[in-house]
This record gives structure tokens, C-alpha cells and sequence, in this order.
């Protein structure tokens, strides 16, 4: 059994692979030349999909490489070689662009189809660790990503190739998705249940509460009953509305500590003695994460929702857009 490592010796380790890491990634840099913008045009002009293949190691970086760009504008989708032999050749048309990705340029799996993919009509991309390999050679636009050594002591594992293969990756979606005018809203359309995607995409209408969920009263009612409409519909608050639902005003658990410090008897004073008429509203077409920033701008936890007539067409509060995930 090996001597164990002491910590300083752990850390020292861990440094170095990072700057092995880093310096491969960073050689790169210069080998962004005319190959590059021939792989961007390729895959810029395949009319239909980017089929993205690899064995082992490269087998993840190519789930994820096709996973990337899937999600910023360009269709693409992960192919097992192996499996690729045994029927799922059939996922790729004359439309499509194989993406075959090896460090060795000769796995066999790969090499394999690659015959097959080109009788099909498919255009070929490679992205591999030798110019001179089968792949590259086979390639209607190759891509270099050697790198000089490994960050695994030994110098076998891949680590610094894979971390290699996946920056030229990220190279390329980013590259083509600024060449698309993909936009932070086409990128939501894509995640629509992620963070980002409800901020870009989730409207006022979609989130607050409508019909008999608005609590709302008449401006002659009493204190008790407009207690009453608040706790009925839990909303902390209350619209106070006229004919048509235009609103006047509005009556909150703030108003009511207020008016009960003041002494008022909730059974004869009427809601429209202690209303709040300047109050916050919104639209219901408006983003869910702009309501939240006239929420949290105005330190208040409840808002109506109004029309162009001033009409109360909907209520939420800062729980319904929590649930959403926007908070």
C-alpha cells in the first residue's frame, strides 16, 4: 500500500492537474483558425440535425456536447457508436451532420459507421486528438484537440483531452448560437421549467389568482365584512371596487393594524374610511418577474392586477409567484 498523502501534498496535486487543465485548454486558442469557421459553416448550413457521437470518455463529452447545443438553437442529439451498428444508424438522413468525436482518431466503433454514414449522404465532422488519424482524414472538416499531456499522473486516463474536447464543444455551440441570433428568450423556450426560462417567459396571466379567487368588496361595506372577503380569499388584502370592478382602492393586514391602533370598530367603520386608494397595481401581461420587482421595490407582499379601464381582473402575492420558482 501506498504512503498516504498529507494535506499540503493533496493540494499540490489538485493544483497541478487544474494548471495542466487550464494551459490544454488554453493551446487551443491557437489553433482557432480557418478550420473553425469551416466547422461553423458546416453546421450552420446542415438542414437538419447535428448527430453527435463517441465512445467511452469521449461517449460523455459527446452527451453533453450535443446536449449543449440542442439547447442554444442548434437541433442535435447523442448517438452510441455501438449501438449506432446495430440499427440506430437508421436516426441519421442525408440532413443530418455526424459529429464523431475520439482522441485517437481510430476508436472502432466510430470508424466503423462512418462508411455507412457517408453513403447515406451526411455530411462528416470530426473532432479528435491526431489530424492524421482515420477520422480526421475521413472528415469533411476536422477539428484538433491534442493536447501535450494528460493531467493523470500516469499519463493515460483521459482528463485534460476530455476537458480539451469539451471547451472546443462549448466553442462551437456558443459560436453558432451567436451566429443564429439565438436570444436569452429562445434559450427559455427551451428550459421552460428552469429558472431562467419562468423569469423570460412566465406573464402576470399565468400566475394570478382570477374570477371568485379576487377578493374584492364594495367601498360601503363595513370593516368586518372586508376582514371577512380577506380571510375567505387569503390574500392578505382586499380590492375595494366600484361598478364594473374599477378599482378604488385597497385594504391590507397593514391597513387593518393601522386602523385598529386608531381605535376603529371594525362593525361600524365602513372599508372605505380606512382604504388605501394610492395602491400598486400591475397588468396581466406583463412578465411574472417584473411583478415581482414592483413587489419587492415597494415592500409589499400583495398586488392587483387591473386592465386599461382600471377594471380588477386578477390578484396575486409573493407565495404565488415563490411557488412558481421565481423567488
Amino acid at each position: 500500500m501506498p504512503d498516504k498523502m498529507t494535506k499540503e501534498e493533496l493540494l499540490a496535486l489538485a493544483g497541478e492537474v487544474l494548471a495542466i487543465e487550464a494551459r490544454a485548454v488554453d493551446a487551443l486558442r491557437s489553433r482557432l483558425n480557418d478550420d473553425f469557421v469551416a466547422a461553423c459553416e458546416l453546421c450552420l448550413a446542415t438542414p437538419g440535425r447535428i448527430v453527435v457521437s463517441g465512445m467511452g470518455k469521449s461517449g460523455h463529452i459527446s452527451n453533453k456536447i450535443a446536449a449543449t447545443l440542442a439547447s442554444t438553437g442548434t437541433p442535435a442529439f447523442f448517438m452510441h457508436p455501438a449501438e449506432a451498428s446495430h440499427g440506430d444508424l437508421g436516426m441519421i438522413t442525408s440532413q443530418d451532420l455526424l459529429l464523431a468525436v475520439s482522441y485517437s482518431g481510430e476508436t472502432a466503433e466510430v470508424v466503423t459507421i462512418l462508411p455507412v454514414v457517408k453513403r447515406k449522404g451526411a455530411r462528416l465532422l470530426s473532432m479528435t486528438g491526431n489530424p492524421r488519424s482515420t477520422m480526421a482524414l475521413a472528415a469533411d472538416v476536422h477539428l484538433d484537440v491534442s493536447v501535450s499531456e494528460e493531467a493523470c499522473p500516469l499519463n493515460l486516463a483521459p482528463t485534460a483531452s476530455t476537458t480539451a474536447t469539451l471547451a472546443m464543444g462549448d466553442a462551437l455551440a456558443v459560436a453558432l448560437l451567436k451566429s443564429r441570433g439565438f436570444t436569452a428568450e429562445d434559450f427559455a423556450r427551451s428550459h421552460p421549467s428552469g429558472t431562467l426560462g419562468k423569469r423570460l417567459l412566465l406573464r402576470v396571466s399565468d400566475v394570478m389568482r382570477s374570477g371568485d379567487r379576487i377578493p374584492a368588496v364594495r367601498a360601503n361595506v363595513s370593516l368586518r365584512d372586508g376582514l371577512m372577503e380577506m380571510t375567505d380569499k387569503g390574500l392578505g388584502m382586499t380590492a375595494i371596487v366600484g361598478e364594473g370592478l374599477v378599482l378604488e382602492g385597497i385594504f391590507t393586514d397593514g391597513d387593518l393594524r393601522r386602523a385598529l391602533d386608531s381605535g376603529a370598530d371594525i362593525h361600524k367603520t365602513r372599508i372605505s374610511d380606512v382604504m388605501h386608494r394610492d395602491c400598486k397595481t400591475t397588468s396581466a401581461d406583463i412578465l411574472a418577474a417584473e411583478a415581482l420587482r414592483i413587489l419587492e421595490e415597494n415592500k409589499i407582499t400583495s398586488l392587483l392586477v387591473v386592465d386599461e379601464n382600471r377594471r380588477v381582473v386578477g390578484a396575486l402575492n409573493i407565495h404565488d409567484l415563490f411557488r412558481e420558482g421565481l423567488i
